[in-house]
C-alpha cells in the first residue's frame, strides 16, 4: 500500500489539511500516528479508509477488506448490540463477530440498545465490527480512549495478531499504548506534513507542536483551579488531551458515584 504525493483539503481556498504525503506500508506493519490536537490526524486514517478521497494524488495497493474503529463510536442507531453485530457480519459475507465479543468481555452488553452504552463500551462494539472480517488493513482512531484495564492489555497483543498474519495496522494514539511493541513504526503530522521517526523521537516532536502554553509567560497570567466530573474510564483520555494542551491537571484521590436524583 502506497501514499503519493496524497494532499488534502476540505472545500477549495481552505489550507490544505495535509500536504504531499509519501508513505509506503508493507504487510505486517503496525505504526502509531501521533500529532498536536486538529494536525490532521483523524483526517488522514479516514484517507487511508478510503472513507475520503485525497485532494490531490493517489492512495494504492489498499487491501480488499478494511476495518476501522472510529474515535468515536455513532450509537444513535436503533439496535441492541447483537442486532447491530450481526447485521454488520451480514454486510461483510457472514464474518464472526461473536470470538471477538467473547474476547473483549462484551457479554453483559449484548443486549443492550447502542444508545445506553458508554463511550468506553461504545468503543469496544466499533472495536468488534473493525475486527470482525479479518482485515488487511485495521485503522484505530484513539483505540484506547475509554477501555476498561483487561480490554487495554488486550489490545496490543489484538494488533500483534493481525500485524502477524500478514495485515497492516495504523492507530492514532494520545496514550501510547502500543509503544512496547516490536517492530512500531512511527508517524508524525507536523503543520499537514507526514513525518516518520523512532517512536522516542515522535514523543518528543509532538510535544514540541502541541498547542502549549509556554512556561515563560505563566507568571504573567493569573491562574485558577478547576473540579470536573466525568465518567472514570473517560479520565486518562481527558488527562492527556489537557496536558497536550499545557494545562498542569491530576487526579483526585477520592472518585465517586453520582447521587440517585429524587
Amino acid at each position: 500500500m502506497r501514499l503519493l504525493q496524497v494532499s488534502f483539503r476540505y472545500r477549495r481556498r481552505q489550507p490544505f489539511v495535509l500536504e504531499e504525503a509519501d508513505a509506503q506500508l508493507a504487510p505486517g506493519d503496525a505504526i502509531e500516528l501521533t500529532g498536536a490536537n486538529g494536525a490532521g490526524k483523524s483526517t488522514l486514517l479516514r484517507l487511508l479508509a478510503g472513507l475520503a478521497r485525497p485532494t490531490r494524488g493517489h492512495i494504492t495497493d489498499r487491501p480488499g477488506v478494511v476495518g476501522f474503529a472510529p474515535d468515536r463510536f455513532p450509537t444513535a442507531q436503533p439496535f441492541t448490540v447483537t442486532s447491530y453485530l450481526t447485521h454488520m457480519a451480514s454486510v461483510r459475507g457472514g464474518a464472526r463477530w461473536r470470538p471477538w465479543a467473547e474476547r473483549l468481555n462484551m457479554g453483559h452488553l449484548l443486549g443492550l440498545p447502542l444508545g445506553e452504552l458508554s463511550k468506553g463500551s461504545a468503543h469496544k462494539v466499533g472495536l468488534v465490527q473493525a475486527l470482525m472480517a479479518d482485515p488487511g488493513l485495521l485503522i484505530l482512531d484513539e483505540p484506547f480512549a475509554g477501555l476498561d484495564a483487561d480490554t487495554r492489555e488486550t489490545l496490543p497483543a489484538i494488533v500483534t495478531e493481525v500485524a502477524g498474519r500478514g495485515g497492516i495496522v495504523i492507530t492514532s494514539d494520545h496514550q501510547g499504548g502500543l509503544r512496547g511493541l516490536p517492530g512500531l513504526r512511527s508517524w508524525l503530522l507536523v503543520d499537514g506534513h507526514l513525518k516518520e521517526s523512532t517512536p522516542a523521537a515522535a514523543v518528543a516532536q509532538a510535544a514540541q507542536v502541541a498547542s502549549v502554553i509556554p512556561a515563560t509567560h505563566a507568571p504573567k497570567r493569573p491562574l485558577t483551579t478547576v473540579a470536573v466530573t466525568l465518567p472514570a474510564d473517560d479520565l486518562p483520555l481527558f488527562l492527556t488531551r489537557m496536558r497536550d494542551q499545557g494545562y498542569r491537571t491530576s487526579e483526585l484521590d477520592h472518585p465517586h458515584t453520582p447521587e440517585e436524583p429524587g
